[in-house]
Formats: structure tokens, sequence, C-alpha cells
């Protein structure tokens, strides 16, 4: 990875691409740090230091930077584009005349979904705004109360989600490409040193036996877990393809062997955001009238079986990580499609007979490398909740969320290399043919 960056760094098109793209990662911090009026951070900080860590809102803080919870302008971050886009991405599927556009509208159908996916963004941030009102006011995290600074508040944050929005749409088009990708990758790691500098004055100041004894097995654990995730994120299974020869006029097209490559995890991070999305929804819930695990009576009670440490919350966790993760492998890859392709460009795979036996193959096998790819997932995700649910000192340390940031950070690193290596591959061949 060093020698690509290194590489790059020498053609001067590039250079100049790395450098805008810095420069928009440096904006994104800069917004990361300046506050939203009318709100009390010292009371949103204590509010998340206690309980609101444990609800899907520790997952958005982590993607922000810990925006959210320092209530800043960039506090919603990038999580209403993803959410719309997501959301289109289904209803692509689901209604005809998006499918339409997304398939045979070409350039002009793309840009009309964009615009959809941008207004559907607006939307989201104003729901999300709303809803970081609610949650600063029933947090008693409000420094002025009333109609104006609720305005300031929904106002500040949807303008400071469609900035984000617009500084990874830039990114894509001037920089190194994957805006969104690299926003999000550049609000995780920006927690790094902070974390680092609080494990640092930890054992400094003198912690107990537990913790020299846990905070080397969470780094060897952590670099076991991004090699795990490299291996994997590369994986492929590749189905052999031949191509029967055809004789038009005096050539001879075809009789090639190829084959179809199927990612181990097609999905990528996306089944681990929505699977913790709908398990933490019973604690989110809570958190908006003001109740915890700690509470007493009934909603005290419902919310321990939801707890992130609890074994309902990782069995739920996981049951939901499968679904998800063969749900969205079967919206990217249609067996029966891919069949009928093959077919009509003369291909055929070995040893099966072209269309309905070819097509039960193919999902055959992408069922058997789905699951394989589900398992991955859940292994990397439910291993720090389970280890944080035996040590205190990991839970502290935020160790419970850091499975999802490091599958998203390794992905998008490894994304981001290979673009950059597939532009240098395009411009030595271009220095050649000249």
């Amino acid at each position: 990875m060093l020698k690509t960056l290194k590489n790059a760094w020498k053609v001067i098109e590039i250079r100049k691409k790395l450098l805008f793209t810095l420069f928009m990662i440096l904006l994104f911090r800069l917004g990361s740090a300046i506050p939203v009026p009318n709100i009390d951070r010292d009371a949103l900080q204590q509010a998340f230091n206690s309980t609101l860590s444990n609800t899907i809102l520790g997952l958005y803080n982590v993607m922000s930077g810990s925006a959210f919870s320092y209530g800043t302008v960039f506090a919603l971050s990038i999580q209403p584009y993803i959410n719309a886009s997501i959301i289109i991405q289904l209803l692509t599927i689901a209604i005809p005349a998006l499918e339409r556009m997304s398939k045979e509208g070409g350039e002009e159908g793309k840009r009309k979904l964009e615009n959809i996916t941008r207004y559907s963004t607006v939307a989201i941030a104003l729901l999300q705004a709303y809803g970081y009102y609610v949650l600063l006011s029933s947090n008693n995290a409000l420094a002025n109360t009333g109609v104006w600074p609720a305005i300031i508040i929904v106002a500040t944050l949807v303008a400071g989600s469609c900035l984000v929005m617009w500084m990874g749409e830039q990114i894509t088009e001037f920089g190194i490409g994957n805006g969104i990708s690299i926003i999000l990758f550049a609000g995780i790691i920006a927690r790094v040193p902070n974390t680092v500098v609080s494990m640092i004055n930890t054992l400094i100041n003198g912690g107990s036996w537990k913790v020299y004894v846990t905070y080397p097995l969470m780094i060897i654990g952590a670099l076991a877990m991004i090699v795990l995730i490299v291996i994997v994120t590369n994986a492929e299974r590749r189905i052999p393809v031949m191509y029967s020869k055809r004789v038009v006029g005096r050539k001879i097209y075809g009789g090639q062997s190829t084959h179809l490559p199927l990612k181990v995890n097609m999905s990528g991070v996306l089944p681990v955001i929505f699977a913790g999305s709908i398990a933490s929804l019973p604690a989110t819930i809570g958190m908006f009238f003001g109740k915890t695990s700690e509470s007493s009576g009934g909603w005290g009670t419902f919310l321990k079986l939801f707890n992130q440490t609890s074994a309902l919350y990782m069995v739920l966790y996981f049951l939901l990580i499968v679904f998800f993760s063969y749900f969205y492998s079967t919206i990217q890859f249609n067996p029966i499609e891919v069949s009928n392709n093959l077919r009509k460009n003369g291909g055929y795979i070995p040893g099966f007979r072209p269309g309905k036996p070819t097509s039960d193959f193919i999902a055959k096998v992408l069922s058997k490398v789905t699951l394989f790819g589900a398992i991955y997932l859940a292994i990397i995700a439910l291993v720090p909740l389970i280890v944080g649910a035996f040590s205190q000192t990991a839970r502290a340390s935020g160790i419970t969320i850091g499975g999802t940031s490091l599958i998203i950070v390794v992905g998008v690193a490894l994304e981001t290399v290979r673009g950059l290596e597939a532009q240098l591959v395009m411009r030595n061949y271009k220095g050649f043919l000249e």
C-alpha cells in the first residue's frame, strides 16, 4: 500500500487528486469541531458516557468521528446520505419505473436517480435532525429552549449533512474517488488518536493488572482481525466458464475459458450496520423516553434483555447479520440473469446445461459463499461484544463497536488502493501508447 501511494504521488495528476482529497478531509474535520448553537455540550457528553453509547447512536458517533456526541455542525455526518442510498437501491428493485430508469435510462437515468437520492437525503436529514433535537431535550442538553433554538439546531444539522454529502461527491469527481467511503473512513480514523492517548494515560497512571493484560490482548486481537478482514475481502469463489467457438465469415470467435467470480463478502459491511440498527432499536426507543437498562420496573427489565452484553442481543444480532447477508446478495446478484447472459454469449459452465441447471448451480454456490461471508461478518461483529461482556476495561475503551469500524476502515483502504493502482496502470499504458 505504501509503495502504491509513493508511486501515485510521483504522478502530477494523481498528486493533485490526493491533495484535493486531503483538503476535503481537513474541511470535514474542521466542521466536526464547530459546535451547534443552543446545545449544552457537557450535558450531551455526559449522557453519551452514561447511557447513549450502548445504543445505535454509539455507532453513529463512531462514524461521525465523535461529532455526534459533541453536538457539532457535522453531527449527522454522512448517515442520511447512506440511508437514502440504501433506500433508493431497495426501491429500485421494488418499483418498476425506478428499475427501468436504472437499467435503460443511461447517463440521464443515472443522474435522475442521483437527484432523487439527494432529495431523499435532505428529507432523512430533517427527520434525524428533529430526532436529535428530541434526544437533546430528553437528556436536558439544551442551553436554550423554545421554537427558534429548535429551528436553528435542526437547520444547522441539515445544512451540515448536505455539506458533507457535497464534499463526498467532490472527492468522487475531483479527488481519488469513492468520496462517501473516504468521508466515513476519515470519521472513524479520527477517533484513533484519542483512544490511543486514553489507553496510554491509563497505563501511565497505574491501572490494575487487568489493564496490563487486556490492552495487549486487544491490540493482538485487532491485528488478527485486520488480517482476517483483508483475506476475506479479497477472497472469491471462481466458477469456470467456457465459450464455444463461432465462425463468422473467415474469423473464429470464442473458444476461450474464463471464470465467474463470486466475492465471499459480497454485501460488505451493510448487513452489520442494519443488524446493529435493528438489534439496538429497543434501547434507542427507551432512550427517547429517558429509560435505560438501569431503570426500575418493566422498562429496565425489557432493556436488560436487549443490552449489548446480553445473550439475547448477541443471538438476535447474529441472526440478523445472516438474514441481511442473504438479502443483499440476492439483490446484487441474480443467478437467472447471469445464466441467460452466458447462454446469449455462447458461454456455459462445464458439466451443466445452459438455462435452469446453470442458474440452479450458480444459486447453490452463491448460497454457500454467502453463508461463509455471513458467518465471517458475525464473528468480526460479535467477538468485540463477547470480550466487552466479560471485561469492563475492554468495554470502557469502546471495543464493542470495534469490529464494525475495522470492517469499514480496512474495506475502504483496500478499495482506495485498488483505485489508485488502476489509475497508475491506465497512465502507464497511456504513456506507452504515446
